[in-house]
């Protein structure tokens, strides 16, 4: 399977090296790499480097990972889709309901699937499962990092670098309104949005907490609460997820890992949206 990279920043590096590296094994190969700042592509051979997007049409890729910024789905999702299977690494693109139909009439028209790693959401099939079955009442997402682990826009920037020693809450509410906020450190609570799709990103909940305490953890607290029976009873799990990770990384040691082993099961799974 030829990937094509749109991305180069730590996670797109680190996905071109366990290419380099384990793509044999898997049956990958690179077709291309992309990136907005072409200066940091030295570790890539210069007949794999693609220096415009507006080009990718002379590439021959099987699956394009986006591993950028939830912009570019908006910006290309739609030509990507026109060659190969799409793998979005930034899912808080799919917050805004036009670009999230926009793939999803091109992924029918071109015949080809979009695909939405689970990364650090815990328990994203069951989830998914009582959503199917409409059992899923609500769902909480709760996600604390060091300070210097937050990419975020204001209002939220300015809270952010006002924090001292103590946790401070920056953000509280619908996982739609957060997205757009911080579209970097929040791809965890869109897949929740997604796997929950009888509850949308309007209805999952998302509480952002910056902790100075935690060092290189990021620790993500999942709440999940079934409907009330008729009995009276009501079905809840909470999980909580601790994640090693380098001191001011967005994205944690742990979600690497689960990032290729999505990568691996991203085929063959026909038209549509599929997490993976």
């Amino acid at each position: 399977m030829k990937i094509g990279i749109v991305g180069f920043g730590h996670l797109g590096e680190c996905l071109y090296n366990f290419i380099l590296k384990e793509g044999e094994k898997h049956g990958l190969e690179i077709e291309f790499v992309w990136n907005r700042s072409p200066e940091k592509l030295s570790l890539v051979e210069s007949d794999k480097i693609l220096t415009s997007l507006e080009d990718i049409s002379c590439c021959s890729p099987d699956l394009i990972v986006e591993v950028a910024h939830p912009n570019i789905s908006k910006q290309y999702g739609a030509t990507f889709l026109s060659i190969a299977d799409y793998f979005i690494g930034s899912p808080t693109a799919l917050a805004d309901e036009a670009v999230k139909t926009e793939l999803e009439k091109s992924a029918k028209q071109y015949k080809h699937g979009v695909y939405i790693p689970s990364g650090a959401f815990w328990g994203a099939q069951d989830i998914q499962k009582m959503a199917i079955l409409g059992t899923l009442a609500t769902l909480k997402v709760t996600m604390k990092k060091h300070p210097s682990a937050f990419r975020v826009l204001e209002p939220l920037e300015s809270l952010n670098k006002s924090v001292k020693d103590q946790p401070v809450v920056l953000f509280e509410g619908s996982v739609g309104d957060l997205c757009p906020l911080a579209p970097n450190n929040v791809n965890t609570m869109a897949v929740a949005a997604i796997a929950a799709h009888n509850l949308g990103f309007n209805k999952v909940k998302g509480c952002l907490i910056s902790d100075p305490s935690l060092g290189g953890w990021h620790i993500v607290e999942i709440e999940a609460r079934g409907k009330v029976t008729d009995s009276g009873e009501c079905f809840s799990v909470i999980t909580t997820r601790k994640n090693p990770s380098s001191p001011g990384f967005v994205t944690g040691k742990a979600t690497f890992r689960s990032f290729c082993a999505s990568l691996l099961r991203a085929r063959g799974q026909g038209v549509g949206i599929h997490m993976c």
